[in-house]
């Protein structure tokens, strides 16, 4: 696995920096999921945000994200700790339109823009620390953007790109976060600023074969950062038989019978990584 986020400072230590490759581990949930290439370009993108999210924990703190727009591709649901492991799903999966009138893959219209995202943060205390805002775009870049801004009170810069190829894998993907610090002057908001809105691509540039700390270099300058420290990104799931039969003790007894009595039995798929696992009759008897 060759996927890694890498974490710095730059621009006088007033800002923070995340830059990442996720290009093997969204395509390894593409592929889990059989998406279609807008849909999983929606999965990349939310995804690759997530994996910033956890990054900013730590120890066995996680996160969660759902992302609700009202379009076709339905929620879209990702989840991540602070050591890069991530994974998340969508409603539908077999989603996908004609490019978009920039020539890109039209996330906007298969996520939608009626809705709203919410992040969920576990830090170990008795409720999570949950913050909600509505979409402003759909492209999800801007959308993270916004919930960093609105949310937590931190201007950030968010870019998310995704390639897919003809055969539906995924080409490239990565991102780019770019926070404001409590000590950031004026002159570096405007630095910023104008940086974005000379930014390529990211997924461009990850195509080119640009590592993270290329694509920093491409944005803020080689001399205007320095990198802290870095990890690997990877798709794992946490599912295992012991949780199906967690979530299963919560059904009605009579629901249980049923499954002894009709199928001997129960087969239990993650939404996560799609891996069934089979729950005996046994197991059942002793949920009873």
């Amino acid at each position: 696995m060759s996927d890694r986020l890498i974490r710095g400072l730059g621009v006088n230590d007033e800002v923070r920096i995340f830059a990442l490759e996720t290009t093997e581990t969204v395509n390894e949930a593409v592929q889990r999921h059989g998406a279609y290439p807008t849909a999983a370009a929606a999965l990349g993108r939310a995804m690759t945000a997530t994996v910033v999210l956890g990054a900013m924990l730590k120890g066995e703190e996680k996160v969660t994200v759902t992302i609700e727009g009202g379009g076709p591709i339905g929620a879209i649901v990702t989840d991540a700790n602070s050591k890069g492991e991530v994974r998340g799903y969508l409603k539908n999966p077999q989603v996908h339109f004609d490019l978009n009138e920039h020539g890109k893959l039209d996330v906007r219209r298969a996520v939608g823009t009626n809705g709203y995202l919410r992040v969920a943060k576990d830090i170990g205390l008795k409720d999570n620390f949950v913050g909600n805002v509505e979409l402003v775009s759909g492209e999800l870049g801007e959308d993270f953007s916004y919930y960093f801004y609105s949310s937590e009170q931190v201007p950030s810069i968010v870019a998310l790109g995704v390639l897919v190829n003809p055969d539906n894998t995924i080409k490239a993907a990565g991102g780019l976060v770019i926070q404001v610090l409590p000590n950031a002057t004026e002159e570096t908001i405007d630095y910023l600023t104008e940086a974005a809105s000379k930014m390529t691509p990211i997924s461009k540039l990850i195509d080119e074969g640009m590592a993270p700390e290329e694509i920093v270099d491409v944005a803020l300058g080689a001399d205007n950062w320095r990198k802290l420290d870095e990890m690997p990104v990877e798709f794992k799931c946490t599912c295992s038989k012991e949780r199906f039969l967690n979530a299963m003790a919560s059904l009605e007894k009579e629901d249980i019978k049923e499954m002894i009595e009709e199928d001997g039995g129960a087969e239990a798929t993650c939404n996560f990584c799609r891996n069934t696992i089979w729950i005996e009759k046994e197991e059942l008897e002793e949920l009873l």
